[in-house]
């Protein structure tokens, strides 16, 4: 019984070498083989009206691993991406994902940095066209060069096994209900929430002591960039000030790249809204 062990971990190992997820290692755990849930290609299943539609989870909040600060986004049904997959198996079997179900490598499941957990994605094999559809519910793969950590049989589905990492293209079909075992239906799905952004950033871009130079810069930035501006009056230490805030921005991570790429808010700051 111990050289089986022996003999299957050295299995894995070898296919770890060759690009398999960079997680540590764990023990494996038997667990039922029971079918799995499988989901389907057709984007129909998941929208319930045509024209594009926004979701953000409400677990959505920013969390760092090695160093790197992750900042989960809003997508829309029909977006897409491409990088390069790895896949994860028996080491991580039976062991909690980040949304905390127990993870089965024999499910229709996959990790992604930053897509909303229960995201609906479309996987396709850019070598040989096959294709498999994944829901998200664990976060990873933390290497650069990687956009999606499959599970062992989505990544069976679209044969990767043997080299451990290919080159995909995704393609966000949907969001299902969380909690919810089964696919939604049209009607639940419409009932559902299909437009929620993560609206409280914004940027501090300017303070004044006196109301003038806080209504001209309101007016010199609003709608820039498609972004608006407000004024905050602010009774602060010093006495009265009135701070220009833009806002519009869906996540953290926007109103970082915006104010990153803008020379023109370069010494802005990001600041929460509802905590103003």
């Amino acid at each position: 019984m111990n050289r089986v062990v022996y003999l299957t971990g050295l299995v894995f190992v070898l296919f770890s070498i060759t690009g398999c997820s960079t997680r540590g290692r764990g023990a494996y755990k038997a667990h039922s083989t029971a079918p799995a849930k499988t989901y389907s290609s057709n984007p129909s299943n998941y929208s319930s009206s045509t024209g594009r539609k926004t979701y953000s989870h409400p677990t959505m909040r920013p969390y760092t691993v090695r160093g790197v600060k992750y900042y989960p986004t809003v997508v829309s049904v029909g977006d897409t991406f491409k990088g390069n997959a790895s896949w994860y198996g028996p080491d991580f079997h039976g062991k909690l994902t980040s949304n905390g179900e127990r993870y089965n490598m024999h499910a229709m499941t996959a990790a992604h940095k930053t897509l909303p957990m229960n995201t609906i994605v479309k996987v396709t094999n850019l070598r040989n066209g096959l294709s498999t559809v994944v829901r998200i519910n664990d976060r990873g793969p933390f290497v650069a060069t990687r956009i999606i950590d499959l599970s062992n049989k989505a990544a069976k589905e679209i044969d990767m096994i043997g080299t451990g990492t290919a080159p995909v293209k995704l393609e966000v079909l949907g969001f299902e209900i969380k909690g919810k075992k089964s696919i939604p239906s049209k009607q639940e799905m419409k009932k559902a929430p299909q437009t929620k952004t993560m609206g409280d950033f914004a940027l501090q871009i300017a303070s004044f002591s006196r109301i003038e130079g806080a209504l001209a810069t309101q007016e010199k930035y609003d709608q820039i960039d498609g972004y608006e501006t407000m004024i905050q009056d602010v009774e602060a230490g010093g006495g009265r000030m009135f701070k220009v805030i833009l806002k519009g921005f869906k996540s953290e991570k926007e109103a970082r790249d915006y104010k990153k790429n803008s020379k023109i808010f370069e010494k802005a700051f990001i600041i929460r809204l509802n905590e103003e």
